[in-house]
């Protein structure tokens, strides 16, 4: 952690397990409001390594130390797990809307870690960016305009049949273990903003039928899961 002091603002720069560093900006006129600023590691000239986590603890924005298999850590380094699958599946997609829309979520997922990794207690007025109703909306929009052009499922479907929809699958999967770190975080007393939940959801819903849309596309025929009956005692 590093800080600067100028006449009417004071920067504290904090290294935490996401990928970029944290400007916290606090300026004296008000002195409860507390500014957050993600930089990117590329954007600092600085190394990489700072040897701070060596002990296996870190540190959360507010300054709060905890150890790396805390909670919270897990959850927000699931999130960001599922941000690098993305990308993946951004970058095997035919570039269009899908992948547009798969870069606008990244987004979305920094914006959730960024509200995971603050100390609900320690830093309650920190101004974050924050997740909005209308990304929900515009998921729920893509799936419903994606779920026209597909027939209709009418069994369960075995996962597979082209590298792209297994990928996007295996992201999917990803994103529900993203989902469970966050319930179980509130379920043990942790502060989860309802919204990332609902968005979470709403997002394996959508990596679900994207993985079906692209099969179509691809013409790719799907497996339905046929389970065995056996009729011995």
């Amino acid at each position: 952690m590093a800080c600067v002091d100028e006449h009417h603002c004071r920067a504290t720069l904090i290294n935490t397990e996401l990928p970029c560093f944290i400007f916290v900006i606090t300026l004296s006129v008000f002195p409860d409001l507390r500014i957050f600023i993600p930089v990117n590691y590329t954007a600092m000239a600085q190394k990489i390594y700072t040897k701070t986590g060596d002990k296996g603890s870190t540190a959360l924005i507010g300054g709060t130390k905890v150890p790396k298999s805390h909670l919270r850590i897990e959850a927000y380094g699931t999130v960001d797990e599922l941000s690098s699958w993305i990308g993946l599946c951004k970058d095997i997609l035919t570039p269009g809307t899908e992948t547009a829309l798969l870069q606008e979520i990244q987004d979305r997922l920094f914006t959730i870690n960024a509200s995971l990794a603050c100390d609900p207690v320690k830093e309650p007025k920190l101004r974050i960016p924050d997740l909005k109703e209308a990304d929900i909306t515009l998921l729920e929009k893509e799936i419903d305009r994606m779920n026209e052009t597909i027939p209709e499922m009418k069994s369960f479907i075995v996962t597979g049949g082209h590298p792209v929809i297994s990928q996007i699958h295996i992201t999917r999967c990803v994103c529900r273990r993203a989902e469970r770190c966050c319930v179980r975080l509130e379920q043990e007393g942790g502060e989860v903003e309802p919204i990332i939940l609902i968005y979470l959801n709403r997002l394996s819903d959508y990596l679900f039928v994207l993985a079906r849309y692209i099969g179509h596309q691809l013409n790719v025929p799907e497996t339905p899961w046929k389970p065995r009956v056996s009729w011995e005692m």
